[in-house]
């Protein structure tokens, strides 16, 4: 079962925050970021907020898309009641209505629903796109950094996400795909545990407690895809972990929960 909550703060951090990285990783979503500017040429930028929920800002400008904590210095301000409501704006049901920015719907009708487009095809793309090697890296790319910030969303607010946070002990776990930087680079993302509650960041610290690395980033596509299992690629040495192997199977119990909301 999906926790409408938690599903709110994937669907914020994870989703609509994997725009930053939809409009660096696409020349076509660079161009809509680029053009996305109100008359006058001022950035435009988009709050949503959930009561007594997650809040996030959007800020679009020059091919980029920046994404900031709070809703509260924005163009246009969209308010939800609950994480349900917020939910069907994600999933196309329902329609926002602004508390701020009436004059500016034009892009949320525009180049705002365009880029959501855009991010689908990437979050959900057709196979015979993903035969582009490019189109294959970023989708990837965007798909690895979605699953860790679920990740650390379930850790914090899932049923069975939190008793499974309850046994994990302060540090970082760090998810890690050999090769897959735009240098060559691994990529990675932290997972950090303070109290019990999950932070998710973008590459690793200096000192960590625990690494989980996929061999490549095709591996990692096929994990994603449900095509392979990650204990069979951990048996074949195609997933390596080092570290705190507590730490790292708590993280893993976590993980089989992404599959559930993210289906």
């Amino acid at each position: 079962m999906k926790d409408p909550v938690t599903m709110a703060y994937i669907n914020m951090y994870g989703i609509l925050g994997a725009l930053p990285d939809l409009c660096a990783l696409s020349a076509e979503a660079a161009s809509l970021a680029e053009n996305a500017a109100l008359p006058g040429k001022k950035p435009v930028s988009v709050g949503f907020a959930v009561r007594g929920g997650p809040a996030m800002t959007l800020r679009f400008a020059n091919g980029r898309c920046e994404a900031e904590e709070g809703a509260a210095n924005c163009d246009i301000r969209l308010p939800f009641s609950d994480g349900a409501k917020f939910n069907g704006l994600i999933d196309g049901t329902v329609t926002p209505f602004p508390s701020k920015g009436f004059t500016k719907l034009g892009f949320l009708t525009g180049n705002f629903v365009k880029l959501t487009k855009i991010l689908e095809a990437y979050l959900r793309p057709a196979p015979e796109a993903l035969k582009d090697p490019a189109f294959f890296n970023a989708s990837t790319t965007i798909m690895f950094f979605l699953i860790a910030q679920a990740v650390a969303r379930i850790g914090n607010h899932d049923k069975i996400g939190r008793f499974t946070a309850s046994n994990l002990v302060d540090g970082t776990a760090v998810l890690s795909i050999a090769g897959a930087g735009p240098g060559g680079e691994a990529l990675r993302a932290a997972i950090t545990v303070k109290d019990h509650v999950l932070s998710m960041s973008r590459g690793a610290p200096e000192h960590y407690h625990a690494i989980m690395e996929f061999e490549s980033i095709e591996l990692a596509r096929r994990l994603f895809d449900g095509q392979v299992s990650a204990l069979g690629c951990v048996g074949q040495g195609l997933i390596t972990m080092r570290g705190n192997l507590g730490m790292l199977d708590n993280v893993n119990r976590v993980l089989d929960r992404v599959a559930v909301y993210l289906a």
